[in-house]
């Protein structure tokens, strides 16, 4: 064989007869597990075997990650015959098998990260050196995109890990450190410099010529006990309790994985990668996947690179950064952006609010140095970039100024232009505000060109949503301003227009008043909540109301400036109103709404609920309940799109499933409408509008999106009436 360099991978061959086979895909921002690139490394690898001057390959990487992953754009468009499909994945498996079985030694040197795909292109080989650094991950993120490994990894993990470690790798999208994959059994060693790694790895190939993979090798034992050992039995009984759980089965790739490990061991091993294969093809074609995969991995990368952006704009940098009010969402916003480098002006009312707020970030801080991931000095540091304050004076030469006052207008209005006293004209004032119009409060601005809203969402440390909103007379300048900010903190940025309750916070309270509803009809609390939870919501409609407040909820209604108000909208708030004066209940902050708290103890639903709201376990099926809740919600993000309040339906349904955690599996709140199927959805709204109420009404432009036959990724692309003709 000669020495090999293209735009994919180098090929080398050393005086020793050990080859080096560098991945290093030019045209690609990093390494991907592709069908070209197989393609080309399996005829270079099978070349290799057949040559007698070569006794081994190593793999590795020429660049800082070794392989992150599959490519995911030709994942999302894999289609056609499944059986093809099929087909062509077990090819794959078989061709891997040449190598395992070829009788040379493979070696994976491991310069960088890898994962999915790029790990299982490892575990091809028969020995795995890692380098020992603590940027680098290994592991299966699949069953974070409604994918399980299709290259090998779930029928080999087990022989390396054991049963039970190796679920949680497979189940959890675990991503570990070379230290801790080595302590599991993922690889099999580790090298502490680039020039020992190559060294250990050449060391080996000439060490081992005849090597055999644990799942050929008759003698090995499966780490823990196999499939029919008790704890193997007990581990695979306990995990498919844990699994249904967790997903209520609406996440089919995770039953797939279980189906994988409990009927691949107990076949022998091209059988195992057979089940593999079939299980892999059932889960790139599921919707499932292709939702998740748009929505979660390309709407995500795509908002973190700040495609929201205007292009024209030049890089707007925040050095220093003023936030008026030190409360909960103050002291978050402080945190997250002390830690992106900003220096941090809080002012509060009092010096001792400040303060408070400061402390919010040393808390976090104390908790990362007890768990090891930051030290006194970074945090120390961190500290020390966050200024409290009460003078309005320290806030000259911020580049930027979020208010994150209490949601009152007249207060709003004070301290915006207080700010504006002393804020450079050509900086961007912003307010963190959840409901009240940017429009509106702009009238406060001496310059509402450069006005515009940032709405976090709490705890700010923790979401990383952000929803920037644009107000009648924004400009570009501080649309760029706040996307950069944002992308600058390490945030998710979704751009909408202005609108009371913007996106997330009027479909989020749709979600809550919907469960209000149902309970005043007499559905009881439990059968609510626990029916939410199985469609995937990550909280019941009664426990978040608690945590955003019933009096906060009864608040912005009460001061909403806008003279018109839904029927839904004023019964939601009649029933707020009689928890909160009728019965004094407030808040989980309280230890009392829908839920009571008690100190030590795990919350429980309000004993007095069923009697105060006549409950009746059979007032409505599950069925109907389920979709009253979901469809509520994907019926006001349809109104938010065809308002024009919502840019593009990825950014509809990437602001739901990171704002208030509609679940991912459908794509988020506008692909649910094809996940459902539009003609279904629509006749299911129809019924629950001349039963319910108009809340459930569908737009003219989706029934007629609907009826042309395009899907809600259509919407604005061609009008119905032209896909008809």
């Amino acid at each position: 064989m000669q020495n090999i360099k293209n735009d994919l991978f180098e090929f080398n061959i050393d005086a020793d007869g050990v080859a080096t086979f560098t991945i290093n895909q030019v045209n690609n921002p990093t390494n991907l597990f592709s069908t070209e690139f197989i393609n080309e490394y399996l005829k270079i690898a099978h070349e290799a075997i057949a040559d007698d001057s070569i006794k081994g390959v190593i793999l590795t990487s020429g660049r800082s990650m070794f392989m992150p992953g599959a490519d995911l754009r030709e994942l999302k468009n894999m289609g056609g015959d499944p059986e093809e499909q099929f087909e062509a994945i077990l090819k794959m498996h078989q061709s891997f098998r040449k190598i395992e079985t070829g009788g040379k030694p493979f070696v994976a040197a491991i310069n960088g990260t890898a994962m999915g795909g790029g790990f299982e292109l490892c575990l091809t080989c028969h020995h795995r050196i890692v380098l020992n650094s603590p940027k680098i991950k290994i592991g299966f993120p699949e069953i974070n995109v409604g994918l399980l490994p299709g290259g090998g990894g779930v029928a080999k993990t087990p022989y390396l890990t054991g049963i039970q470690k190796g679920l949680t790798y497979l189940l959890q999208g675990v991503q570990a450190r070379p230290d801790k994959a080595l302590k599991d059994g993922l690889i099999d060693a580790l090298a502490n410099s680039p020039e020992e790694l190559y060294a250990a790895a050449k060391q080996w190939i000439l060490e081992n010529p005849t090597p055999v993979q644990p799942w050929d090798n008759k003698k090995h034992k499966i780490p823990g006990g196999g499939l029919m050992s008790p704890m193997g039995a007990q581990t695979m009984m306990g995990a498919i309790g844990n699994v249904r759980k967790m997903t209520h089965g609406n996440y089919p790739a995770a039953q797939y994985i279980l189906s994988i490990v409990h009927d691949g061991l107990q076949v022998n091993f091209d059988r195992a990668l057979e089940i593999e294969a079939r299980y892999f093809t059932k889960a790139v074609g599921s919707k499932e996947a292709k939702n998740m995969i748009r929505t979660g991995f390309m709407g995500m990368q795509a908002a973190k690179k700040g495609k929201a952006r205007p292009k024209t704009e030049p890089k707007y940098e925040v050095k220093k950064l003023g936030i008026l009010g030190a409360g909960m969402m103050g002291a978050g916003i402080a945190y997250v952006s002390a830690k992106a480098g900003m220096e941090v002006v809080l002012k509060d009312i009092s010096i001792e609010g400040a303060e408070k707020g400061k402390a919010y970030s040393k808390k976090i801080l104390d908790k990362a140095i007890s768990r090891k991931r930051s030290t006194p000095e970074k945090a120390k540091a961190l500290l020390a970039r966050i200024h409290p304050t009460v003078s309005a004076a320290d806030l000259e030469g911020c580049d930027l100024v979020i208010e994150a006052v209490f949601e009152d207008p007249n207060l709003k209005d004070k301290v915006t232009k207080e700010t504006e006293a002393v804020l450079s004209s050509d900086k961007v004032y912003a307010s963190n505000t959840s409901t009240i119009p940017i429009t509106l409060l702009a009238e406060s601005s001496s310059r509402p060109e450069n006005f515009i809203g940032i709405h976090f969402f709490s705890p700010v440390d923790k979401m990383p949503l952000v929803e920037i909103i644009v107000g009648e007379k924004t400009k570009e300048k501080a649309i760029a301003a706040a996307v950069d900010y944002t992308v600058a903190i390490g945030k998710v940025p979704i751009v909408v227009n202005d609108s009371r309750g913007f996106y997330t916070s009027r479909c989020f309270g749709t979600f809550v008043s919907e469960g209000m509803f149902l309970l005043e009809e007499g559905v009881p609390a439990a059968m609510i909540e626990n029916i939410a939870k199985g469609k995937g919501m990550p909280v019941g409609p009664l426990a978040v109301h608690d945590e955003v407040t019933l009096t906060l909820s009864m608040h912005v209604y009460e001061s909403d400036p806008t003279s018109t108000k839904s029927p839904a909208q004023e019964r939601g708030y009649q029933i707020t109103k009689k928890m909160v004066k009728e019965h004094g209940r407030t808040s989980k902050k309280d230890g009392k709404g829908f839920y009571d708290y008690p100190a030590g103890e795990k919350k429980r639903l309000w004993s007095e609920l069923g009697s105060i709201f006549n409950s009746n376990v059979d007032t409505l099926d599950k069925e109907t309940i389920a979709k009253r809740i979901m469809h509520r919600q994907a019926v006001e993000a349809y109104r938010c799109l065809e308002e024009g309040v919502l840019r593009s339906v990825v950014d509809g349904d990437l602001g739901s499933v990171l704002g208030w955690g509609f679940p991912i599996y459908t794509g988020g709140a506008l692909s649910y409408i094809d996940f459902v199927g539009g003609e279904k959805f629509v006749a299911e709204c129809d019924d629950f509008a001349n039963k319910y109420g108009e809340r459930f009404s569908v737009p003219a432009s989706l029934r007629a999106l609907v009826e042309s036959g395009q899907s809600i990724h259509d919407y604005g692309k061609k009008s119905p009436a032209d896909v008809k003709a």
